[in-house]
């Protein structure tokens, strides 16, 4: 399995759990922004930036540098993914997530790691069978929103349609937290942690 690391392409993890101590500004305007702003990212290099609602609209139709990211996640609550169809993904761990980038004209899977975001080599089939028995997929929006997949846990598989940033932290919390061979105590609790702030905001999708 071809697996390749963009190392430059995620500066800004470290910064989704580092304590702040500055005040953050606009990387636009350097207008002061609250704790909770918007995120614009780059589908270039996939760098995140923050924003000040004013200038995150120029980015909202899509044009530009920039991709206005939408902060909305939803849990997805009858997704239809069995254990067959997730081995021919050829993702290594059990977590990872998805999205349609439009640098690269595919979908493309990521999964976090202690040395940061790692791609690795999806099969077009496999991924078309799984978009074929959850057509939510197919209106992602482009290289901001992806398909977020925990299966951690036994028996308790959480799939999500998830801001693209919220998808960067997680892999931040890991790359900051992790230690040793297993990981270590904290950074399980951290991951524990992300999972039940996303599940408290997510929006719960049936399917009808």
């Amino acid at each position: 399995m071809y697996i390749s690391q963009r190392k430059n392409s995620f500066t800004k993890l470290r910064s989704f759990v580092r304590e702040r101590k500055e005040v953050e500004k606009c990387e636009l305007c350097s207008m002061e922004l609250g704790h909770i702003h918007q995120h614009l990212i780059d589908p270039v290099s996939r760098e995140i930036a923050c924003s000040c609602d004013a200038c995150s609209i120029l980015f909202s139709s899509g044009d530009g540098k920039y991709r206005r990211v939408p902060r909305q996640s939803r849990f997805l609550k009858d997704f239809n993914l069995s254990n067959a169809q997730w081995e021919n993904l050829l993702i290594p761990i059990n977590m990872a997530f998805f999205f349609y980038s439009s640098s690269a004209k595919k979908v493309v899977a990521f999964y976090p790691s202690p040395a940061g975001p790692t791609e690795s080599l999806l099969p077009l089939e496999a991924w078309e069978d799984i978009t074929e028995a959850n057509p939510i997929l197919k209106d992602l929006e482009v290289d901001t929103e992806a398909l977020l997949v925990n299966r951690v846990v036994k028996g308790d598989c959480q799939h999500y349609i998830a801001p693209i940033d919220k998808c960067y932290e997680l892999t931040g919390l890991i790359r900051a937290y992790w230690q040793g061979l297993g990981g270590g105590k904290e950074v399980w609790e951290q991951i524990t942690k992300f999972f039940e702030e996303l599940n408290k905001h997510a929006r719960v999708i049936e399917k009808k």
